[in-house]
């Protein structure tokens, strides 16, 4: 047996739902109720959840679930103690409710609608509710001998993965092909990305975008052999969006890697001719003559030079960082070299017409 348990707001139409015809098989209990019919119950049980004006959902919808082996256990007698033994381990005594079974599936299953608001004005309260109501099924369960929960489960996974082997097959097949695939393309960018799909195709494996009403991709179907399976089915790397993440990671990690070489490469370059400049010389910079307007030529070139060489950096920085990870830039570390050295030249000019030397 198991027991789901959830707040509701609409009570009317929870009702019509149990009592209708078709579904209906027995009437089981009517809780501190009066009426019989879905409208009368309705408007019985609005009389005392007015008095609550706060809540907003102000009903309990409840499905015990009968495993199927145990249907011939249990008479309408029997059906009908479980339903007052569940309300009262639930702490149901003091509140409004009904409750039925429904004959429209293969598996018999009781419901019950509950007036959340209590005789007394009192709320109950729905902090982990669900659970609740799952270990009061357990417990009746286990008390009369029946089959718990887990146990449905289990065999309702088993008679499903045995129901149809040629589906279960297929999808073997299916996620061994997209797992080699995805291997072998995983982290090559927009070209990968475009391999993957190209060799699926060639595998006869289709993929279908599903939309919901607004347009929007929410996920992805695949097809093979005559089947169809949702990505989640395949594994968890084929979703939506973590399939396109699988092929752009791993170029982020390496745009942003080959920006730091080059980074790396021109402080070097850098240094190294800084410190060639700094060694001995025959006359110290400092008491070297030079022309004025030899200097204010230099300076004026050094940064010429040292704005364009600015500039192309920038653009060049921009250029990989917007195109969102998707390239592979080749390093020029002679370039960045070059670009460095003319900005050392601008400074240094400038620090020279500062102190007026060569005046």
């Amino acid at each position: 047996m198991i027991g789901k348990c959830k707040a509701i707001a609409h009570g009317s139409t929870a009702l019509d739902y149990i009592f209708r015809e078709g579904k209906l098989g027995s009437r089981l209990a009517f809780h501190n109720l009066c009426s019989r019919e879905p409208k009368d119950i309705y408007e019985e049980m609005k009389m005392v959840s007015d008095y609550s004006t706060r809540c907003r959902n102000r009903f309990l919808r409840i499905e015990i679930g009968i495993a199927p082996q145990d249907e011939k256990e249990l008479p309408v007698s029997e059906l009908m103690r479980i339903a007052h033994l569940f309300a009262k381990q639930m702490g149901l005594d003091n509140h409004q409710w009904v409750a039925v079974t429904h004959k429209d599936t293969d598996n018999r299953h009781i419901h019950i609608i509950v007036n959340r608001i209590s005789l007394y004005g009192d709320v109950y309260d729905t902090t982990f509710v669900s659970n609740r109501a799952a270990r009061v099924a357990e417990e009746i369960s286990r008390s009369k001998g029946l089959t718990i929960a887990k146990e449905v489960k289990a065999e309702r996974m088993y008679q499903k993965a045995k129901s149809n082997p040629t589906r279960e097959q297929t999808k073997k097949e299916l996620q061994q092909i997209c797992y080699a695939l995805l291997d072998k393309n995983k982290g090559g960018g927009i070209s990968g990305h475009s391999m993957f799909l190209y060799e699926l195709n060639k595998n006869n494996i289709t993929i279908e975008r599903m939309k919901n009403k607004q347009g929007k991709v929410y996920g992805l179907k695949f097809s093979y052999c005559g089947q169809t399976f949702k990505a989640s089915e395949i594994g968890r790397e084929f979703g939506y969006l973590s399939l396109q993440k699988n092929f752009e990671i791993a170029n982020k990690a390496e745009t942003k890697e080959t920006i730091t070489k080059a980074h790396t490469i021109a402080d070097k370059t850098t240094k190294n001719k800084v410190q060639s400049d700094t060694g001995y010389q025959l006359v110290p910079p400092s008491r070297s003559y030079i022309p004025p307007t030899k200097t204010n030529e230099s300076s004026s070139i050094a940064q010429a030079v040292g704005n364009v060489a600015s500039t192309a950096l920038n653009a060049a920085k921009e250029m990989i960082l917007g195109a969102g990870g998707l390239i592979n830039p080749q390093t020029h570390g002679d370039d960045y070299a070059e670009m460095a050295w003319q900005r050392k030249l601008r400074n240094q000019a400038k620090k020279k017409k500062k102190r007026g030397r060569g005046i």
